[in-house]
């Protein structure tokens, strides 16, 4: 795990990339390369998540949240800025990126 955040740096660009691809029509070879690449950090112990429309409950600890709106019920995450990334190595799953989120109140 020497080059965490060099992979760190590499994981956001690819959300990106990623982010930017749905809204392109044609992009599926593209994603394809996309795919791969996330599947190599996999191999490497990395797993990559992405919670969009996920709810946000007050007690989620693996994300970072702006809140749009005036109401902070019944949240759900809009839109990832970040991913959360975990590493699995030696045995010892963690976090090592929190998702930087934009959640709204879903009703």
């Amino acid at each position: 795990m020497e080059n965490t955040a060099d992979h760190l740096r590499i994981i956001n660009q690819l959300h990106e990339i990623e982010k930017k691809l749905n809204t392109l029509a044609g992009a599926e070879g593209i994603q394809r390369n996309v795919t791969r690449i996330k599947s190599y950090f996999a191999d490497m112990g990395y797993r990559i998540h992405n919670p969009l429309a996920e709810s946000y409950p007050d007690t989620r600890t693996d994300c970072e949240a702006s809140i749009v709106g005036a109401s902070s019920e019944n949240l759900i995450v809009d839109e990832v800025i970040k991913p959360i990334v975990h590493f699995d190595g030696n045995g010892d799953p963690r976090i090592i990126q929190k998702g930087v989120v934009i959640v709204k109140s879903q009703g």
